[in-house]
């Protein structure tokens, strides 16, 4: 009797080291007053990922080819499957953006259907919005895909993007400046689509570049949703030298009323979690 509860202390304890050591994804989470406002952190470098995933302030994670290539990750199903799960176990990560790619519609298709398979409630397929990558998205979004009409470069592609029932579309506002145009007022001008035909696509502004300004003045014009380059992350956190200065005058001033450091609590543990504790 004695060896069979042995027995049994063994397997449980087993059991529960396989599950601790597993990763598990963390549960899609929004924090109650965020309100519609999502950001999503713009790169494939998993090392910003480890820094910057850990301010908990983004809605998940994009990539796309070209991202994948500065950083030297190979562009295959298999890989952004990867990332895609690695994202997801980061505490607030509630979706992962990935652009399919292909010659045909098919093509573009198929490997729009393979990218979102892992999880396809959380994992977004970004399309080109050419007459290709239409015809593909309206496949995937009738397969029960959850698409972003990606490269819009101009406001009349909001249509496009509403009629076949697109969940985001993104506009490049850095690119249509850079082509002469007002990406400014195209970003606003395709607000104004969406509103005006009822529709529900989401406006996700990309190549925002460093213009943070940009981006503060299309939120306060009702644009919620925006991608942000590792450096626009960081420029946005350290965008007030003020704010740093204030604050180490309150732990001057903590330190000398005496304070004392609370004990860890014992919280569920993240990705994120494991890796502030070992900073400390």
């Amino acid at each position: 009797m004695t060896l069979l509860f042995s027995c049994l202390a063994l397997c449980c304890w087993s059991l529960l080291v396989l599950v601790v050591l597993v990763d598990v994804d963390v549960e899609a989470y929004t924090p109650e007053f965020r309100g519609k406002c999502r950001l999503f952190l713009d790169t494939a470098n998993e090392e910003e990922w480890d820094e910057l995933l850990r301010t908990r302030m983004f809605h998940g994670v994009t990539t796309n080819p070209s991202l994948l290539h500065q950083v030297h990750q190979p562009c295959t199903v298999e890989n952004l499957n990867r990332l895609a799960r690695k994202a997801f176990q980061y505490w607030g990560v509630n979706e992962f953006m990935c652009q399919t790619w292909g010659r045909t519609v098919k093509e573009l298709y198929d490997t729009g259907i393979a990218l979102s398979a892992p999880k396809r409630d959380r994992i977004i397929v970004k399309v080109p919005v050419t007459l290709m990558g239409v015809q593909a998205a309206t496949k995937l979004i009738q397969s029960g895909c959850r698409v972003c009409l990606t490269a819009a470069l101009d406001r009349k592609q909001a249509l496009i993007a509403v009629s076949i029932g697109a969940e985001y579309i993104a506009p490049y506002l850095g690119r249509m400046n850079d082509a002469g145009k007002n990406g400014m007022e195209e970003c606003l001008a395709m607000k104004d689509i969406v509103y005006g035909t009822q529709g529900k696509t989401r406006i996700l502004v990309a190549s925002l570049g460093n213009d943070l300004n940009a981006m503060a003045e299309l939120a306060g014009n009702e644009m919620n949703t925006f991608t942000l380059s590792p450096q626009l992350a960081r420029d946005l956190l350290n965008v007030e030298p003020l704010t740093d200065k204030v604050a180490a005058e309150f732990e001057k001033a903590a330190a000398a009323a005496g304070h004392t450091t609370p004990p860890s609590s014992s919280s569920t543990t993240t990705k994120g979690d494991e890796k502030d504790r070992d900073d400390q």
